[in-house]
């Protein structure tokens, strides 16, 4: 079933909030379910990737950050069923999944867990935790589009941890390169391999950008170097599946921004303002595009809304419509 998922981040109970999406866009909500783990209860969870699609849009991963562990759930023509609630480690914000291989961003204590998705279930994997530095303020977890590789931004240090991924899923290598600009926060890969990373220059105002890395050698090579959009506090970028546009979601001040991508990796902004959710207004986060390619989804927390977008051949967005029924703490998006 096509739908759109969001975490509440609920103190007391984490739930995950189902959205089924029609052949327009609209969304009809589906209901609420508990993840069997809490969420921390602070609005504006500073995560990108808390909620994600894996198993082929067949699970959804969900991490927990009041209790330090993550949910699978199963997802089908019904409600999403809880398949479990599986510890990881302190204050989880960020989840990552290529094929069965999973790997957890821990921020309470800066370290990296792996797991394996198995009958229902995630098994650790042995020997997979990682440590990043003390001072890393790590934003989210992500594989490169091949499985190779496995990114992690790191806000305080501005740079980004880079992993290879071994045959057996665990993780060697490590390359810590300086980031673009400062505050690398959320990223994502087109489906060449070019990463594009939203830089929220320390939430100044007006500083925001993203920058593209090129794969190389097993690492990354920057290509083109903060790409300003004149907006603020930038944090979440997704893709568009043709790998030919990114999103990005300003939350100082309502707006998604559209750049585009070329072949060489290069990056150029191509409106400031390609969509909004409330113009001027703060709350705008986290986004994703529907598994079609069609729709473009945003949460705005301050408002409480869903907002949705089509997404035309050169990359406009034409508002489907915005929903209201989540909490101030809402946290990830995940559209399938």
């Amino acid at each position: 079933m096509a739908g759109v998922y969001v975490q509440t981040n609920e103190a007391n109970a984490n739930r995950l909030l189902a959205f089924g999406r029609r052949d327009d866009g609209t969304l009809d909500p589906r209901g609420a379910v508990e993840t069997g783990g809490r969420g921390d209860g602070v609005p504006h969870l500073t995560s990108q990737g808390s909620v994600l699609l894996a198993g082929g849009g067949r699970q959804l991963l969900v991490t927990n950050s009041g209790s330090g562990d993550v949910s699978l759930f199963a997802l089908g023509d019904g409600p999403p069923q809880l398949l479990g609630t599986f510890a990881s480690g302190p204050a989880p914000k960020s989840v990552a999944a290529h094929g069965d291989l999973v790997y957890v961003l821990n921020t309470g204590d800066a370290s990296l867990t792996g797991f394996r998705i198995g009958d229902g279930r995630l098994d650790p994997l042995s020997g997979s935790r990682r440590e990043l530095g003390a001072a890393a303020d790590p934003a989210q977890v992500g594989f490169s589009p091949d499985g190779s590789k496995l990114v992690v931004t790191q806000r305080g240090t501005d740079e980004l941890a880079v992993f290879a991924v071994d045959g057996d899923g665990r993780l060697s290598g490590l390359h810590v390169m300086a980031s673009s600009g400062p505050t690398p926060y959320g990223f994502a890969f087109a489906p060449d391999g070019t990463l594009i990373v939203a830089e929220a220059f320390g939430a100044q105002r007006g500083k925001a950008a993203a920058s593209s890395y090129a794969p190389e050698n097993g690492s990354l090579t920057p290509v083109s170097r903060s790409v300003g959009n004149g907006r603020s506090e930038i944090c979440w970028a997704v893709v568009t599946n043709d790998g030919r546009y990114a999103f990005t979601t300003n939350f100082a001040d309502g707006a998604v921004s559209r750049y585009a991508l070329s072949a060489d990796g290069s990056l150029a902004l191509e409106n400031a303002a390609a969509g909004t959710a409330l113009e001027g207004a703060t709350g705008l986060r986290d986004e994703d595009v529907s598994a079609d390619g069609r729709f473009l989804y945003a949460i705005d927390a301050d408002s409480r809304h869903i907002f949705g977008w089509a997404i035309g051949a050169e990359g406009s967005l034409t508002p489907v419509g915005d929903w209201e029924g989540v909490p101030a703490t809402v946290a990830g998006l995940a559209a399938s």
